[in-house]
């Protein structure tokens, strides 16, 4: 299947850049390309394109070739806003995880700004970083905090806040009222402006903290930060690994389960095994029935999976017992929901490392919960559906080496169960409302 036709299946089923906003009326076509000439970018030339909550479009960077114009050396992310429902968009391109959280804080806050700003023009600007460029771990260690730094293509931003002085010299001083260029000015800008005392065109806030997240750069890697310590978990061949400010990092190799766990778990992070959520979740049945899935691409990559059922899947299992002996992760989930039905919680402790991963996820109410069932995912590869839900650059690089027939499994599967009813499907395996 050629990468078009792929694209082509997920996007049919919206499981790639699902959910976004058609950009068709010539005005806001006009104004995003204000917006793209101002970034040194040639404007678009089509008719009709689809925006998530940066203002990025897949179909605009086909047309340039680009997948990173508006995220240049994957730092620094460029923002587009033609509309304040942009809000309630996804963000489907971006080299960090909290590129999202970090764009809905500035809209939500900023939103009087956002409303009057749009009627009028385009919102743009950049998501500044204190580094241009990233070369080793320290420059992602050095980022703290980030900055909107927002411009409009016809500088109503500018031009309010000379409004805002003008009307405060006028206020200030007795005989400016004399002053009929001044005045004429003010009424030239309250038309483009309008009342700025009623419409408040200046972001109020534009600095927010730059917090626990997971990052493209090193081909993935996470930073977790608690009180006393921040820990980086990446592949040791990261530039830097170990070497930036020892003193205060810890470093974690992806590769060190054992070590990984016992991170998650000493922060709070996780939810062990135990009857009380396992038992009603379907948490394990879930796992399992991911790990025969992937021992039959493993073993029968062609085979057609159109009709699978639970009859053939045992079946399936019954007839491939030595196989699934071998690979040892279905009988030790058998006899995880055994012991828990027994003793109301599993021996984590006389679990293999990489094994435990398969029987924990995030603890719900903590604020590193998305984040850390991403980080679970990627120790559970065979379970493509939370890798989907919680990790889609994961997902997708999984996808590019899956053969034609087993995508059109994974896309039925999750046709047939998250996107069924994301939200419901959320809360019953992972306890997330949100």
């Amino acid at each position: 299947m050629s990468p078009a036709k792929k694209s082509d299946l997920l996007r049919e089923n919206e499981l790639i850049y699902g959910r976004l906003l058609t950009i068709d009326e010539p005005h806001l076509i006009q104004r995003y390309n204000k917006a793209l000439v101002a970034f040194g970018l040639k404007p678009t030339k089509l008719k009709s394109f689809e925006i998530d909550r940066t203002g990025f479009s897949p179909q605009v960077a086909e047309e340039c070739g680009d997948y990173n114009y508006l995220d240049p050396n994957e730092i620094n992310r460029r923002f587009i806003i033609l509309t304040p429902s942009q809000i309630d968009l996804p963000v489907v391109h971006t080299a960090f995880s909290n590129t999202s959280q970090l764009m809905f804080e500035f809209m939500s806050t900023n939103q009087r700004a956002i409303d009057a700003l749009t009627i009028k023009d385009v919102i743009y600007g950049e998501i500044e970083d204190s580094v241009p460029k990233v070369d080793d771990i320290e420059d992602l260690l050095s980022i703290n905090q980030v900055e909107f730094k927002v411009l409009s293509a016809e500088d109503v931003l500018g031009k309010a806040a000379e409004l805002g002085k003008l009307v405060d010299r006028l206020r200030q001083e007795p005989e400016a009222w004399r002053d009929t260029a001044m005045l004429t000015r003010m009424v030239e800008l309250a038309k483009i402006c309008g009342d700025i005392r009623e419409n408040a065109l200046v972001p109020d806030q534009v600095i927010f903290r730059h917090n626990a997240y997971w990052t493209s750069h090193f081909r993935g890697l996470y930073v977790f930060v608690d009180p006393d310590v921040t820990t980086v978990i990446s592949d040791p061949a990261a530039p830097g690994f170990r070497r930036s400010r020892p003193w205060q990092v810890s470093y974690l190799s992806i590769n060190d389960a054992d070590r990984v766990f016992k991170f998650l778990a000493a922060t709070g992070r996780i939810e062990l095994p135990r009857a009380s959520w396992i038992e009603t979740s379907g948490y394990l049945e879930h796992r399992a029935e991911m790990v025969v899935r992937a021992l039959i691409r493993d073993a029968e990559p062609d085979r057609n999976l159109t009709d699978v059922d639970k009859v053939w899947l045992q079946t399936w299992i019954h007839s491939h017992a030595d196989l699934i002996t071998r690979d040892g992760n279905f009988p030790f989930l058998n006899a995880a929901k055994r012991e828990i039905a027994h003793l109301g919680y599993l021996k984590i402790e006389d679990v293999f490392p990489q094994q435990r991963f398969l029987v924990i996820r995030a603890k719900p109410g903590h604020p590193d919960a998305w984040l850390t069932n991403q980080l679970i995912s990627d120790f559970v590869p065979q379970d493509f559906v939370s890798r989907y839900v919680f990790n889609k650059p994961g997902f997708y690089r999984a996808y590019d080496g899956f053969s034609d027939a087993w995508r059109s499994h994974v896309v039925d599967v999750l046709k047939t169960t998250y996107l069924k009813d994301k939200v419901a499907f959320r809360t019953r395996l992972y306890g997330l409302t949100d």
